[in-house]
């Protein structure tokens, strides 16, 4: 194999042309590349984010708390462009220094706060609504030990398997297999545990099950990577029963669609600002309103 000739040098140095898809955005160092402020909406709660699976958790969250009467749950969710490095703005960067999506900011209290890291949006949306995260010490404790189960694991799904099996300038056999391996392992760890509970903490739905859907319930829908005949995905019934059922649910379907800029128009709604959004500003709909002649 061709990558096997590579002898890393004594010390590494940065290859700004080094290829990839996101080669444009990808660098050594933190910190803003440019001033931009970030919009401010009406709600208290103002998200930051793209529909990426780490994205689509946050606003599965907030669409759950809001299906569950939470009216402090509405919130304003913003587009940021990670291809096009918005996420380098220096308005981003202050809530964020991480520069990843998505990111939230609560300006519900004397003080704005941030938090970012999407496990961490989670939970804090959880214990400041009182839902979605188990109060009996043992079930709340599996909950967590899933949900940064999680956020241990999906690097090694994302930025492993999806990153050699898409993303890669070339295929490299080595890595994709070995990451497919650890994306069949990781399934497999999920479909032992679904198919003696319905829901990750077990006979309750919550935050470990938003955010491991976005990944393991999309990959084995067919909606990530276009790896679903690759990983053989049909060998995990019980995480595709779970992963259905979670689908099915409205405050998921809606979660899904916002900051989404892929797929049908008709499922991408670019910002959400109100519920009323789903029914008005879609793609399909918005094109539609700009082809119509005044």
């Amino acid at each position: 194999m061709s990558e096997s000739r590579y002898t890393p040098p004594r010390v590494w140095t940065w290859d700004q042309a080094n290829g990839g898809q996101f080669a444009n955005i990808n660098r050594p160092i933190a910190g803003p590349t440019h001033e931009q402020a970030l919009p401010v909406g009406e709600h208290p709660l103002q998200l930051y984010s793209l529909a990426t699976p780490n994205g689509v958790k946050v606003t599965i969250m907030l669409e759950e708390l809001l299906a569950l009467g939470h009216r402090g749950a509405e919130y304003d969710a913003w587009l940021i462009r990670i291809h096009e490095g918005e996420q380098f703005g220096s308005g981003f960067v202050a809530l964020n220094p991480n520069s990843k999506i998505p990111v939230l900011q609560d300006r519900s209290g004397a003080q704005p706060q941030r938090v970012f890291e999407s496990g961490a949006i989670l939970l804090y949306l959880a214990e400041k609504f009182g839902a979605l995260l188990p109060q009996d010490l043992a079930t709340r404790t599996e909950c967590l030990s899933w949900l940064f189960w999680q956020m241990g694991s999906a690097p090694f799904l994302g930025g492993g398997f999806g990153h050699f099996y898409v993303y890669a300038p070339e295929k490299f056999e080595y890595a994709i297999n070995r990451f497919a391996m650890e994306a069949k392992r990781q399934l497999d760890v999920l479909n032992r545990r679904l198919a003696d509970n319905r829901w990750l903490a077990g006979d309750e739905y919550s935050i470990a099950d938003i955010a491991v859907w976005p990944w393991y319930g999309e990959l084995v829908r067919g909606n990530l990577y276009g790896a679903a005949e690759f990983l053989q995905v049909q060998e995990y019934p019980h995480v595709q029963r779970w992963a259905n059922e979670m689908a099915a649910r409205p405050a998921v379907q809606r979660g899904r669609m916002v900051n989404r800029l892929r797929g049908e128009l008709s499922e991408q709604l670019h910002e959400r600002h109100a519920a009323s959004d789903f029914d008005t500003c879609t793609q399909d709909k918005l094109q539609a309103q700009a082809a119509t002649p005044a």
